[in-house]
């Protein structure tokens, strides 16, 4: 059972305030859908820029929402915080979305996401050919998928982390499962990928921020679930991302590796800026313990094709063993008593 977050009685007193006006409860209503900028709302809500700008800066001072830079552009989205979240949701969750004014507001947004797809399109069809030459030589995607979600389970948890994010495919596989999933990824055009995948699929429980995998713009010791997709084998130092991901973890949090064995084909260093040709289990063991997490299991999908002439993908869960240390440091005490 999930638990609910509490607020201090002066602190709901600020939140009050701050979301009991018009233009900034249609702000609310509208950054539940997705992230936007000043420009965005500027053009939604017909307002001037200096007013909406106003807007924000209330509630960002309330802590309801939270800015974020992406290149040029500032985006804005909810606050991070489950407290902020719990009463945003439940406030949103009782307005009627056949106001006119919300039905206006909602019509508006539904044409920004339309150009924001078709950028994202544009930029995906550019790119396709690359993507699927490597798709190609491997198992298919739903079959991964399968086996992670298997991984994964059912039960419900508050908070995920994906780590280049690309897609956002990991967001929406997971979304039913977390209460807040973020996506970074470093590359502005993949962000406008992701982010236009996820309105498509109707799903307003993810973000996705610009960020770097060696120091990303999220809470450490925060989240039960941290991924990194077909990531690895891009870093100089796969190690330092390991570790980083393991810092986000709440206690007992869990990592999900996805990547590849070893393989032999060197012309996915040469064209596709492959600067590893996949990675061993003992490697990846070895990463794990330096960031103090245990492997807990390994599957893997050998190609289609046949092993020798594909890339056979391996995913790794790993578990942060702070939960297996406390245990046993409780146990110690009571065999102690």
């Amino acid at each position: 059972m999930l638990t609910r977050p509490s607020i201090r009685l002066e602190a709901m007193v600020e939140v009050l305030k701050a979301a009991a006006e018009p233009s900034r409860l249609r702000i609310l209503v509208l950054l539940s859908h997705t992230d936007l900028t000043v420009s965005d709302l500027t053009e939604i809500l017909n307002q001037s820029q200096p007013r909406v700008s106003r807007h924000l800066k209330l509630l960002l001072d309330a802590d309801l929402i939270a800015r974020y830079q992406e290149g040029s552009w500032a985006f804005f989205r909810l606050a991070d915080t489950e407290a902020a979240r719990e009463f945003i949701d439940g406030v949103v969750a009782r307005i009627d979305s056949a106001d006119p004014v919300v039905d206006r507001d909602l019509e508006r947004l539904e044409a920004i996401k339309r150009r924001r797809q078709e950028r994202a399109a544009e930029y995906f069809r550019k790119n396709a050919a690359s993507w699927d030459q490597i798709r190609s030589l491997h198992v298919s995607d739903a079959a991964v998928e399968a086996g992670l979600k298997a991984l994964v389970g059912e039960k419900q948890f508050q908070s995920m982390v994906d780590l280049g994010t690309g897609t956002g495919r990991l967001l929406a596989l997971f979304s039913p499962l977390y209460r807040r999933g973020v996506g970074v990824d470093l590359s502005r055009e993949m962000l406008a990928v992701a982010r236009a995948n996820l309105e498509r699929q109707g799903i307003a429980n993810a973000q996705v921020r610009l960020g770097d995998i060696y120091a990303p713009p999220v809470e450490r010791d925060a989240h039960d679930l941290v991924t990194i997709h077909q990531v690895l084998h891009y870093l100089e130092d796969p190690a330092a991302a390991i570790r980083e991901a393991a810092r986000l973890l709440r206690p007992g949090g869990r990592l999900v590796i996805v990547d590849f064995a070893p393989h032999g084909l060197e012309f996915l260093r040469e064209e596709h800026a492959h600067l590893r040709l996949g990675f061993a289990d003992r490697q990846i063991v070895e990463w794990l313990g330096e960031a103090e997490l245990d492997l807990q299991e390994v599957r893997a999908f050998a190609p289609e094709k046949g092993a020798e002439e594909g890339l056979t993908v391996k995913l790794w869960l790993a578990r942060d063993r702070r939960v297996a240390v406390a245990a046993e440091e409780n146990s110690t005490r009571k065999e102690m008593a």
